[in-house]
Formats: C-alpha cells, sequence, structure tokens
C-alpha cells in the first residue's frame, strides 16, 4: 500500500458527476428531491459502462442492507454469547455504543458513497483516492468478508432449522443434516438471485416488514405472557462473567461484540448502487437508514428477550443450542416456541438472500477490473435479467467451501465468522481513512456531512481499529484449539493473500478504466452473454 498523497485526478475524477455545491445533501439539513441527477451518465463518468438493471428505488436500496445487517440472525444467534460474555449490562449498554459508532462510521462511508456509486464500493472508492495497492488490499478484505458473510448467515440459519425440526418432528440435528440443510439454503439463494434483481428487490422489501413484525411479535408475545419478567435492573445492571477472564473492563469490551458482529453488512447498499435510481442520494440514504433502524429494533429485541428470561443457567445451557429458543419454550410452551423460531428462520432467509446479491455483485465489479482469476467468467451479465449469474453462483459456491470444515470441527464455524467481520470491518475504514487525507482534493458528492466529515471521520478510523484488535483478543479461558479465536488469523490470512495475489496477478492484470473511457465502455458493452 502506498502512503503517496492521492494522485491529481481525485479531485477532478468527481467533478464529472458531482452536483454543484448548492444542490447537496446535508444529513443534518432538510433533504430535498433530486430528479436532475443522471445516474447512468454519472456511471459513466467513472468509465463504465451500464450494464445491471436499474430497477431499485431508494427503500429498495434501503431494504437490502437492513436485511443484511438482520438483528433477528446476528442478535438471535450471538444471544447465549452475550449471555455469558458480561450479560444483560454489557449487552444492552454495548449495543448503544456500538450502535451510536456504527451510525457516525456508516455517515462517514455514506458520504464516499455519494461520490463513488459503483458496484465495487469499498475497493473503488479505496483505487480513486489512494491508488490500485490500497484499492487490492480493500477489495480482498472486502470480498473474504462478504462471502464469509454468506457462509456465516446461512450457516447460522441451518442452525436454528435444527432446533425446530427437533420440535416439530423429533428429529436430533447432527453436522451431516445441518450442512445439507445449509447446502439447499445457498442453492435457494443462488436460484433467486439469478432469477433478478427485480425479485431480489421485492424480497428485500418483505424482508424489512418481516423484521420489523418479527421483532413486535416476539417481543409483544412474550411481554403478555402471563409469566415472571425480569426486574429493570436486571436488565439494564445484572453483570455475568463465564468467559474465565477476571477483568470486567475487558470481559465488557469481548461482550460489545455482539454489537458489532450483528452489524455487519450495510456496505450491500453501496454494492447495489449501479441497480438503483438516484444513486448518488439513494445509496448514502440506504446506509445510514438501515444502521439507525437496525439499533432502535435491536434494542427493542435484546431487550425483550431479556426481560423474559426465566431460568439464566437454563437458558445458557439450553439442549435446543439456541438460547432465544429456550425463552421461548419456558414462556410460551413448544406449540408458540415453534412459531416464534419460524419467523427468525425465515427472517435469517432474507438476509442470506440479500448478502448473496450484495457479495455477487462485489464479484462482478472485481472481476470487471480484472482482479479474480477467470475474471471474463464472473463479469458476465445476462442479456435477459442483466443480473451477473456467473457472480452468483461463484458467491454461493465459495460459501459451501467455506463453511465444509464445520462437519469435523465445532471451531471451523467461528473461524468462519472471523472471517466475515475481520474483512468486512477494516474495509470499512479504508475508504474514510483515505477521504481524510485526501483533503481539499475530494469532491463530496449529492450527499455530504459538511463540516462534521473531518471529526466524525476522525472518530471512526479510530474506533475501527480498537474494534479490529477487540475482535482479534481471546475470547474465553483458558485458551484452547476449540476457544480459540481465529479472527487473527484470519486477517493475516487475507493480508497474506491479498499481497501473494497482488504480486502474482495484481500488477499485471487490474485495471480500473480510466474516467470516462469511451474505449472501456465499448469493450463493457461487448462482453454481455
Amino acid at each position: 500500500m502506498s502512503s503517496r498523497a492521492p494522485p491529481p485526478s481525485c479531485g477532478p475524477c468527481l467533478a464529472h458527476h458531482s452536483a454543484p455545491y448548492n444542490q447537496r445533501i446535508s444529513p443534518l439539513s432538510p433533504s430535498r428531491a433530486h430528479a436532475g441527477l443522471d445516474d447512468d451518465a454519472a456511471l459513466r463518468a467513472h468509465g463504465y459502462q451500464p450494464e445491471l438493471s436499474r430497477r431499485m428505488g431508494g427503500f429498495g436500496n434501503f431494504a437490502i442492507s437492513f436485511s443484511v445487517i438482520c438483528i433477528l440472525a446476528g442478535g438471535m444467534t450471538l444471544f447465549g454469547y452475550g449471555l455469558n460474555t458480561g450479560g444483560p449490562a454489557v449487552m444492552i449498554w454495548g449495543w448503544v455504543g456500538i450502535g451510536a459508532m456504527t451510525l457516525i462510521l456508516g455517515m462517514c462511508l455514506a458520504e464516499v458513497t455519494s461520490a463513488y456509486p459503483t458496484s465495487g464500493g469499498l475497493y473503488y472508492m479505496a483505487h480513486r483516492l489512494g491508488g490500485p495497492r490500497w484499492a487490492w488490499v480493500t477489495g480482498w478484505l472486502n470480498l473474504l468478508g462478504l462471502l464469509g458473510a454468506i457462509a456465516g448467515i446461512d450457516y447460522g440459519c441451518a442452525l436454528f432449522v435444527g432446533p425446530f425440526a427437533s420440535l416439530q418432528w423429533g428429529l436430533t440435528p447432527t453436522p451431516e443434516t445441518t450442512i445439507l440443510i445449509f447446502a439447499a439454503i445457498l442453492l435457494l439463494h443462488g436460484a433467486l438471485n439469478a432469477a433478478g434483481v427485480r425479485l431480489v428487490n421485492v424480497l428485500n422489501a418483505i424482508s424489512v416488514w418481516w423484521q420489523l413484525f418479527g421483532v413486535v411479535l416476539i417481543v409483544g408475545t412474550l411481554t403478555m405472557a402471563p409469566a415472571q419478567h425480569q426486574s429493570v435492573s436486571f436488565v439494564f445492571g445484572h453483570y455475568n462473567n463465564g468467559t474465565g477472564f477476571s477483568s470486567p473492563v475487558y470481559v465488557a469490551s469481548l461482550g460489545c461484540l455482539l454489537a458489532a458482529y450483528t452489524f455487519c453488512g450495510y456496505d450491500a447498499s453501496s454494492h447495489l448502487s449501479e441497480e438503483t435510481t438516484q444513486a448518488q442520494i439513494s445509496a448514502p440514504r440506504g446506509i445510514v437508514r438501515s444502521i439507525a433502524w437496525s439499533w432502535a429494533a435491536g434494542f427493542v429485541l435484546l431487550a425483550g428477550l431479556l426481560f423474559a428470561i426465566q431460568d439464566y443457567d437454563g437458558t445458557l445451557g439450553t439442549s435446543t443450542g439456541v438460547p432465544p429458543a429456550q425463552i421461548f419454550i419456558d414462556v410460551l410452551g413448544t406449540g408458540m416456541a415453534k412459531g416464534l423460531l419460524l419467523v427468525v428462520i425465515v427472517a435469517q432467509l432474507f438476509c442470506g438472500n440479500a448478502e448473496t446479491a450484495a457479495a455477487s455483485r462485489m464479484v462482478y465489479a472485481f472481476s470487471r477490473d480484472g482482479a479474480l482469476p477467470f475474471s471474463s467468467t464472473w463479469r458476465r451479465v445476462s442479456h435477459r435479467t442483466r443480473t451477473p449469474i456467473p457472480a452468483v453462483w461463484l458467491s454461493v459456491s465459495v460459501a459451501l467451501v467455506l463453511a465444509l470444515p464445520s462437519l469435523y470441527s465445532p471451531t471451523a464455524y467461528a473461524a468462519v465468522t472471523a472471517i466475515n467481520v475481520i474483512g468486512i470491518t477494516p474495509a470499512y475504514a479504508i475508504p474514510v481513512y483515505l477521504r481524510l487525507r485526501a483533503g481539499r482534493a475530494f469532491q463530496p458528492g449529492p450527499w455530504h456531512l459538511g463540516g462534521w466529515s473531518r471529526p466524525l471521520g476522525l472518530l471512526s478510523v479510530v474506533y475501527v481499529i480498537v474494534l479490529t484488535v477487540v475482535f482479534c483478543l481471546p475470547q474465553a479461558s483458558p485458551i484452547t484449539a476449540e476457544s480459540f479465536n481465529y479472527a487473527g488469523v484470519a486477517l493475516a490470512v487475507v493480508l497474506v493473500l491479498a499481497w501473494v495475489t497482488w504480486i502474482t496477478k495484481g500488477r499485471r492484470d487490474y485495471k480500473v478504466p480510466p474516467l470516462g473511457s469511451a474505449a472501456q465502455n465499448a469493450a463493457l458493452a461487448g462482453d454481455v452473454l
């Protein structure tokens, strides 16, 4: 990576598509419609010919990031982790603090997204602001993070199907049955995404209402049930430490990762920007609004579950393997517990489908710039659906390979999750850092932070550095092969992979087109299935 100042073209590159300053939107002032924005002209100004179907509106762009964050996936899957690592007090206040910092980071990333609304997302921003080596590292971090997210989400969904099947049919989940369910889910998501962005857009819209309805249903049912409820002091003040470490500060830091793991994937709005109308406004708004709504709904969900706990130790040690399922059973009985589990499973299916869409667009964009082996295959777009179908199937195939070791090792799923979070989180901060480094050379798009850009950007970069360190810390004592935190190993592997691929392929094949390049546009137009 280079620490040189941004190339001289960084300033003019936005002059091609940025609205005049007096037409820009600040998130801190009332919004105005910008019907005059020309999405295809803005994309051509970056050197890319429009290929994908631009059928997604502002709500759809918000919906895909909201679906990927999916509080009914991350918040539910990691609920037991939170109970063991700090308990209710850390879960609630950690959610508040991490949510606030994620919103600030998301606003800073949204500002850069408004200036660079392409499917490449983070790596393309890094390229224009810092050069190809920055882009290469950012791209590989982001790509493996997205592919790891598909594996983590869909495998987590398969794990939730186990308790449901046990309650419904008395089936005992095994690693073999779980991997088969996981493969079926991947196949479903591949087929849905191959059908085109219109169907993905509809499913994401349903997902928003399903998640919000699900939170209201779960919390409302648990609240109104004639069962004992925990006190306010318990929910907001009870501390529990089952990690083996003695320091409350250390344990609280680890406990905050429940929220940090959940708040991943909002860059999906950026990756779908080439399929979004008024993308320079809609994509940044999608990022910010998805975080804000997830923050609020997630707080309600966590509080509702914590108030409903009947037996703390029994919930943690549940035979279902899913602590929220045990809460449902204790409070509502088996019948209603199955219904609520089904609500959660469907939400997780929506989440995995949205993540597949985001990852496939990253594969498509990275291949469009020659970064992947066999790039000419993965960048192809269907004439019929205007969807990168080969990129879709590559995404779900890699996700299957990443999760296969779970058949043989219980720590493999943790390693897959580590690939997700440790790849995506640092990648979020790189464009923000490079935007700060560019200074006045950076020309903001229509959605901007104004004078708040620099202080919020500095705060965001520091936050990500601290969070990345915490991600890599040991999470249980004593440290064994099963309790080892593989996040640091995953980060090292990704960085080594990025370096090796840059030396062997990137320096030769990776090429982002010149701004507004007619030759590149013509070449792209001829490479459609």
